[in-house]
C-alpha cells in the first residue's frame, strides 16, 4: 500500500521537511501526490483528484487548518486529516473535529509513521483476486499441425458428415467429433439451431426471412463477423426467436 498525501502548510520549508521524512516511511509508504500552501489551494486540490491523508498546518493566512478541517468533513470522500502544527493548545478542537491525529513540529518520522498507520487501517483491503480460469480452447489436428483454437472465438459448429466444420470469424477447422458433445458441454455458450448446426449464442445477430434453395422458404441467423446465413429448423425456431428478442 501506498498513501497518497496532500501537504497543506504555509512555509515552504515546512513541507519540504515533510515531504522528506515521508519519502523514508514504510509500512505504509506515502506519496505526496499534491502541495497547497492555503485552505483555497487545498480544496482546489481535493475538488481535483482524491487522497489517503491531508497533513495540515494550523495557522495559515486566510481560513485556518481548522476551518479548512471543517470544509473537508462536507466532502462525498474526505482523505484522513492529520494536524501539523507548532501549536499544542488546538488538539481538543482538533480532535473534535474528527482529525486522525495532531502532530507537532519538529515531527519525528516514528510519529509520522504511527499517524500513517492509523490511516492505513482505515482504508479497505482490495478484494483478493480469483485466479483466472485457463481459455477453454477446441483442440484441432490438421496436416500434422496441432492448434489451440479458443472457445470464445467458435461462431458456429456444423456437422458434415463424421467430421464437423469449427467456423470462426478468420477461418474454418474440421474436427472429429459430434455436435451431441458441445451441445451437452457447453449449453450456456451455444444453441442448437438446426439438427446439424449449433451457433455461439454471443454472435447471433438476426433472424431472417430466407428461400434456400434444397429446403424452401424458412428462417436463418446471421452471425456477427460472417456473411455466411445458417439455417434455422421449424423446431428450433421459437428458441431463436427467444435468444435474439434477449
Amino acid at each position: 500500500m501506498r498513501l497518497k498525501v496532500l501537504l497543506v502548510d504555509d512555509e515552504l520549508l515546512a513541507r519540504s521537511r515533510l515531504r522528506t521524512l515521508l519519502a523514508d516511511c514504510s509500512a505504509p509508504a506515502a506519496s505526496v501526490e499534491a502541495e497547497a500552501g492555503n485552505a483555497t489551494q487545498a480544496i482546489e486540490w481535493l475538488q481535483r483528484q482524491q487522497f489517503d491523508v491531508a497533513l495540515i498546518d494550523i495557522h495559515m493566512p486566510g481560513a485556518d487548518g481548522l476551518t479548512l478541517a471543517r470544509t473537508l468533513r462536507t466532502l462525498p470522500k474526505p482523505p484522513a486529516i492529520v494536524f501539523v502544527t507548532a501549536h499544542a493548545e488546538h488538539a481538543v478542537q482538533a480532535f473534535e473535529l474528527e482529525a486522525l491525529d495532531y502532530l507537532t513540529k519538529p515531527v519525528r518520522l516514528e510519529r509520522l509513521q504511527q499517524a500513517l498507520r492509523k490511516v492505513a487501517r482505515l482504508i479497505p483491503s482490495a478484494p483478493a483476486r480469483e485466479p483466472a480460469l485457463p481459455e477453454e480452447v477446441v483442440i484441432i489436428q490438421e496436416r500434422g499441425r496441432t492448434e489451440r483454437v479458443p472457445l470464445s472465438e467458435v461462431l458456429y459448429l456444423k456437422a458434415e458428415l463424421k467430421y464437423i466444420t469449427v467456423r470462426t470469424q478468420a477461418r474454418s477447422y474440421l474436427l472429429e467429433a459430434s455436435l451431441s458433445e458441445f451441445e451437452a458441454k457447453y449449453p450456456t455458450r451455444f444453441l442448437r439451431i438446426h439438427r446439424n448446426a449449433l451457433v455461439a449464442r454471443h454472435a447471433v445477430r438476426a433472424l431472417e426471412k430466407h428461400d434456400d434453395a434444397q429446403e424452401g422458404e424458412g428462417w436463418a441467423v446471421r452471425l456477427a463477423g460472417i456473411d455466411e446465413l445458417l439455417l434455422v429448423s421449424r423446431r428450433q425456431l421459437t428458441a431463436v426467436r427467444e435468444l435474439v428478442a434477449g
